[in-house]
């Protein structure tokens, strides 16, 4: 049986806790033994971790240590496999190489919420095969990301507030590579009411299944 970590906390407001409980039954359902922890302190124990082949990472800030970065990333560098979305592109902040290893950091959500278009760039991809262009109603994440991510989505912005982005094309859906493991993140996600969108959940649901080892 495979086994996922679902670990969840930090900023209230992105309803970590629902959303996790939203994708729990379903990796139960694809024959995951599922573990939900609401502590960072279980990257602390390496045995476990190196023993996972999935880790579902919903956190946004919060008291975070570099060696609770440590672990999580030695985990993955093994080969485990991370899925994550919206704030977890916005926590242990003070680890460069975790920001290496996610792919990419949020630096602002221009406007807070707003109606935007998500693309679907590559429709071979295993993640977004079918899907077609879909809108949201929530935060349209600015981010600081890696050229070396294989991008699947993107979204562009308009020129409020900040009219110099205006036009910039922003990747929202991504995969990439960290030492053996597979990383998959997408910056949608705000609430849980966000995967409701069927777009969001499929994307959410196959990039999960993709990372596993």
């Amino acid at each position: 049986m495979k086994s996922a970590l679902m670990v969840w906390g930090g900023l209230e407001v992105h309803e970590p806790q629902q959303c996790v409980d939203l994708f729990a039954p379903y990796l139960e359902e694809q024959g995951f033994e599922v573990r939900i922890s609401d502590s960072l302190d279980v990257y602390l124990e390496q045995d476990y971790m190196a023993s996972l082949s999935l880790i579902v990472f919903a956190w946004t800030l919060g008291t975070n240590t570099l060696e609770q970065a440590e672990g999580l990333l030695a985990a993955v560098h093994s080969g485990v496999g991370i899925a994550g979305w919206h704030g977890t592109a916005f926590v242990f902040r003070n680890s460069t190489d975790y920001q290496l290893m996610m792919g990419g950091q949020w630096v602002a959500h221009p406007g807070d919420i707003i109606d935007y278009e998500v693309n679907i760039i590559n429709h071979d991809d295993l993640i977004t095969a079918g899907l077609s262009d879909f809108t949201m109603h929530s935060e349209q994440y600015y981010m600081h990301v890696d050229p070396s991510n294989e991008v699947l989505a993107t979204t562009t912005y308009g020129g409020e507030p900040y009219p110099w982005i205006a036009g910039c094309v922003m990747p929202v859906v991504w995969k990439r590579r960290y030492g053996q493991g597979r990383v998959f993140y997408t910056s949608l996600g705000h609430v849980a009411a966000d995967f409701e969108v069927p777009e969001v959940r499929t994307i959410v649901q196959r990039g999960m299944l993709w990372a596993s080892r």
